[in-house]
């Protein structure tokens, strides 16, 4: 009997056999996904919506990550004056019922309103670090290393109060909004003052205990190691992360599906596509484009894969790219 997506997806995650590769793709919904507010603005949520809807209806994916466009800043008053990190001690957290956590729970909840049963869904949550860094009144690079060097331990007490708020959101996502999972994006620091010892110090705590929090409610989660716009990561740094599935930027990395899959102890993976407008899934023609999934297949196999690309896909992509790798999964 022909498997359903999810039982398709489902497979993939658990390195099981599959009646073909399963593929998954995605984008943001908003023109400025990052300071976009949806509680300050409720028809950003809206436009959230029906951009999933659309995409829904065209691709037909087999699974679907569903996008926390417009609220991405996490809105904690202790963060409003922040200029050393010393103002961070004043940071409290905002508790599993503040609109921010209800909000989203209201989104995925619509959201999974759309897709019924159909297919399995992971909700789109970054690492508290990140949470933090984008939620301060101003920005400056290496913001995150200054306060560390400041005072690291202040430092990583303001990480766990945020990493308390974004525990509650994904398991309240999951138990309340109906999410299958999470899809959880992390990154190495962009300073060379965050080595791999402060990062296991300082950084990590707050991110594997918002990877704890969902996994204790759900056994469908994906690590996202985040290469966007050329970000250049250690994968090694994350082999101690427990997720059912990983995925990284394979293009940028140059570390591909069957590689990435050995470095993380035989755990399903997703990807193997760049994601930019120069790589050949946004600008090849079908041949080319079904040429590299066989590439990519005949090099990673077929058990425990996800066709996918290293992050987000450019807005403008034409749908059939998307679906020429879904044929070509068809082995």
């Amino acid at each position: 009997m022909t498997q359903t997506k999810k039982e398709l997806v489902q497979a993939a995650l658990n390195n099981q056999p599959v009646d073909r590769v399963p593929v998954g793709f995605w984008f943001h919904y908003l023109a400025d996904e990052v300071n976009s507010n949806a509680l300050i603005n409720p028809n950003i949520a809206k436009q959230n919506l029906d951009g999933h809807r659309a995409f829904y209806e065209r691709f037909q994916p087999d699974f679907v990550k569903l996008m926390s466009d417009g609220y991405f800043i996490y809105p904690n008053e202790g963060l409003q004056k922040v200029n050393s990190v010393q103002d961070l001690k004043n940071i409290r957290p905002l508790g599993p019922n503040h609109p921010w956590i209800e909000k989203q729970v209201e989104l995925v909840k619509n959201l999974q309103n759309i897709f019924g049963d159909e297919v399995l869904t992971f909700y789109n949550i970054f690492a508290p670090a990140r949470y933090l860094e984008w939620s301060l009144p101003t920005y400056r690079k290496n913001i995150l290393g200054d306060f560390i060097a400041e005072d690291k331990e202040i430092f990583k007490a303001a990480l766990a109060v945020v990493a308390e708020d974004v525990a509650s959101l994904v398991q309240r996502i999951i138990k309340d909004g109906g999410a299958d999972g999470i899809y959880f994006s992390v990154q190495n620091i962009d300073d060379r003052r965050i080595t791999h010892d402060v990062y296991k110090e300082v950084i990590e705590p707050a991110e594997q205990s918002v990877l704890a929090a969902a996994n204790e409610v759900s056994d469908n989660n994906i690590l996202h190691i985040c290469g966007y716009e050329g970000h250049h990561n250690d994968l090694s740094w994350y082999t101690d992360y427990s997720a059912k599935a990983y995925n990284w930027a394979a293009k940028v990395e140059n570390i591909s599906l069957e590689a990435g899959k050995k470095i993380f102890g035989g755990k399903a993976v997703i990807g193997g596509f760049g994601n930019t407008k120069e790589d050949v899934l946004y600008s090849g023609t079908e041949k080319s484009i079904k040429d590299e999934t066989a590439k990519i297949l005949q090099a990673a196999g077929s058990t425990g894969i996800i066709l996918g690309a290293d992050c987000t896909v450019p807005r403008d992509i034409d749908l059939k790219h998307l679906d020429w790798v879904r044929q070509a999964g068809k082995r």
